[in-house]
């Protein structure tokens, strides 16, 4: 970027690392802030920048300490709301609470809903994220909403590594879109393991939808959280014949036991989270990073281009 004066990139405190590296390939120096708590636990923040008709993005992944990171980006927005900010963007890798997109049962929130009503609520002007769980979420804000896209990092990762006879599964029908599209970018087949409920008791997990036997399979989602469907699935495509197995997702939760002892070997995430302390040194994860399309979409807002373009 040329001009460095007009905006401010801050960092919340859930992942500092991914907003230095945003800062690096933007050119500019992450904006000063205090974040602080007081005895009770209670969130104090404190500018320490002009922002004053100046442009602000804050970083803040919700994820690891959910509840406690949404508060800060609600007090952070507030804080520079009232600086007389021109604009604020929250930059958000995981969009938190996406898991609850609709009332599939009778007494249940839409929390999806609730957080884009107090993220708009609290000052946001735009929000920037990344593969939403669900991406009609987009339609709870009436503010514009710049969804990016992991493929491209997670195909770079792989594409040249693979063998010929390679085959992306979707580990259940909700990842379908995501594998299908993941598929055609690498140029491999597709297949999809089919989990069907056969009363209310039992569910049949071994149903899959395509061919895997003697072939290197990726399988692909858009977050790993226990790892329980990605290792189920793993497991019904070693039963057909897979020579090897991988998966790839952009949020890796990855709380639980990890993958030792399943059918997966190894498995590639994105960094819109870190990764816990106890999977740092795991050598079945790699990471890479979406620092480079955070900062291009965010130079995209600046010069008010197109976004699609980074898809």
């Amino acid at each position: 970027m040329k001009d460095h004066s007009s905006f401010l990139l801050f960092s919340g405190s859930s992942h500092p690392e991914l907003a230095e590296l945003v800062a690096r390939e933007l050119g500019v120096a992450l904006g000063k802030v205090s974040i602080s708590t007081f005895p009770d636990r209670e969130i104090g923040i404190e500018i320490l920048e002009n922002v004053r008709g100046r442009d602000a993005f804050v970083l803040q992944t919700i994820a690891r300490h959910p509840n406690l990171y949404l508060m800060e980006l609600l007090i952070f927005v507030d804080a520079l709301k009232r600086a007389s900010c021109r604009s604020i963007t929250a930059a958000v890798p995981y969009f938190g609470y996406a898991r609850q997109d609709r009332r599939d049962k009778g007494r249940v929130p839409i929390t999806a809903k609730l957080v884009a009503d107090l993220l708009q609520r609290a000052g946001v002007g735009r929000v920037l994220t990344m593969d939403l769980h669900a991406p009609q979420i987009q339609g709870f804000f009436d503010i514009p909403v710049d969804h990016l896209f992991a493929k491209s990092v997670l195909t770079k990762a792989v594409k040249g590594k693979t063998a010929a006879g390679s085959v992306v599964v979707a580990p259940d029908l909700g990842s379908i879109k995501l594998a299908r599209a993941f598929a055609n970018e690498v140029g491999s087949d597709f297949a999809i393991v089919d989990k069907r409920r056969v009363n209310a008791e039992h569910v049949e997990t071994d149903a899959l939808i395509g061919s895997v036997n003697g072939k290197e399979v990726f399988l692909v989602d858009d977050m790993v959280s226990t790892g329980e469907t990605l290792k189920t699935a793993a497991r019904v495509c070693k039963s057909r014949g897979a020579t090897s197995i991988k998966a790839l997702a952009t949020h890796g939760l990855l709380v639980g036991e990890g993958f030792s002892g399943s059918a997966i070997e190894k498995i590639i995430v994105t960094d819109t989270i870190p990764l816990p302390e106890e999977r740092k040194n795991d050598p079945m994860i790699e990471v890479v990073s979406v620092a480079s399309l955070f900062s291009l979409a965010i130079e995209s807002i600046l010069s008010a281009k197109s976004i699609s373009s980074l898809q």
